[in-house]
């Protein structure tokens, strides 16, 4: 059987850029089809762009119109207006077809192989398609984080900012591209482009609905961020990261998050240190696999369908190491596949999903394992080239 399913995967359909195109293309039509009469999160962002016309505010409840808020920034009026001014359904697909295309092309223009981008599209097709699903900007902030460090290794500095300072501006979770600082080879022009495309994203909006209005809405939104990370502690369909996971397990609300977040910057912080390995591809496209992990983990805002960014994170790690990858690692993938990406989809046995998973917000824990497993080997493995012998498996 084992022969059978290898012989299959041989076949030049699996192999070829074409076919995954085609899914990644297709995968959205799926989900704006299957959403368009539940498509709130999509609603929502259709209304931001009318709102900010009408001068009110970005962060209120509208429940004639959808339930839930807003919770991005104000610069994402902007972003969604071309979207917005669609009929709904037009409007949903094409929103979702740009996100799975800015995804696609990040990781086909990405210095990876071409063995770890096929690698990578079909092993987060599936959870690709969970957060079209739910509609959300997810799916571009794992795109920015990639070609952000991309542009960075191509000495590009200006773009890579303003990838950063865009996915700040529009749901914070972009400023951890600026981990890359320390491969810049031009670190003042960096730093110089950053402070230029923050003043230009801040003011982005304020020529279309009005200044006063624009900086309004920028403590608006520092207020509505501050109550949701509240919200967030116990909740069923938030927290889900190993912060949610050892909160929710624990069923403790007196601790301070602090503590597991400083923790998770020392160990993230440790790989900083040996200076030696900046020069070899593999460290870097790992601390870049850490990043992708690190920001889902850590974050009480983690959803379901932010776990596109980990993902991809976790084929980087399996497959930049310069050694074997051992039978434990495989597990830990399979683990993950399972999981994190099958179980908020009916293939998952409902009562597992429901009375165990999340609750526990236990979709986090194998990338919590593969992350520390990551850390491990950034502190202590040599990133060198080396050959690999065939057919061997190496020690760890």
């Amino acid at each position: 059987m084992l022969e059978k399913c290898k012989t299959l995967l041989a076949k030049p359909f699996f192999h070829d850029f074409r076919t995954l195109f085609g899914l990644w293309l297709l995968l959205p039509v799926v989900g704006a089809v299957m959403k368009v009469h539940s498509c709130n999160n999509f609603l929502i962002f259709k209304y931001v762009f009318y709102h900010a016309l009408e001068g009110k505010s970005l962060y209120a409840l509208y429940p004639a119109e959808h339930f839930d808020c807003n919770h991005y920034g104000p610069l994402f009026s902007i972003v969604i207006a071309p979207f917005a001014v669609m009929p709904l359904f037009w409007g949903l697909l094409l929103w979702l077809v740009a996100l799975s295309m800015f995804l696609y092309v990040a990781i086909r223009r990405s210095q990876f192989t071409r063995g770890q981008q096929l690698f990578m599209l079909w092993f987060c097709a599936h959870e690709l398609l969970t957060a079209l699903y739910m509609q959300q900007f997810n799916i571009a902030i794992a795109a920015i984080i990639l070609l952000s460090y991309y542009l960075i290794e191509r000495e590009q500095d200006c773009w890579a900012a303003f990838l950063i300072v865009l996915g700040t501006f529009v749901k914070l979770y972009g400023i951890v591209g600026l981990a890359f600082f320390f491969f810049s080879k031009h670190p003042a022009k960096f730093i110089a482009w950053l402070l230029c495309w923050t003043a230009v994203m801040f003011a982005a909006p304020m020529p279309f609905f009005g200044a006063d209005y624009i900086v309004g809405q920028y403590g608006e939104w520092y207020a509505s961020l501050t109550a949701k990370n509240a919200d967030n502690m116990f909740g069923a369909g938030t927290n889900i990261s190993l912060l949610g996971l050892v909160r929710k397990v624990s069923g403790c609300a007196t601790y301070s998050d602090l503590w597991l977040i400083g923790g998770g910057l020392l160990l993230f912080g440790l790989p900083y240190l040996r200076f030696g390995q900046y020069r070899h591809t593999a460290f870097r496209q790992t601390l870049l696999a850490s990043v992708m992990m690190f920001v889902i983990l850590f974050s009480t805002g983690s959803e379901s369908s932010g776990y596109i960014t980990p993902f991809v994170g976790i084929v980087i790690w399996y497959t930049a190491a310069p050694w074997q990858r051992t039978r434990w690692d495989v597990a830990l993938m399979v683990f993950a596949f399972v999981l994190s990406s099958l179980s908020p989809s009916d293939l998952f046995p409902t009562y597992l999903r429901k009375e165990w998973v999340q609750p526990y917000a236990l979709k986090a824990l194998p990338i919590a394992l593969i992350w520390l497993k990551l850390c491990y080997e950034m502190a202590t493995r040599n990133y060198a080239p080396q050959p690999i012998a065939p057919n061997k498996t190496s020690q760890e």
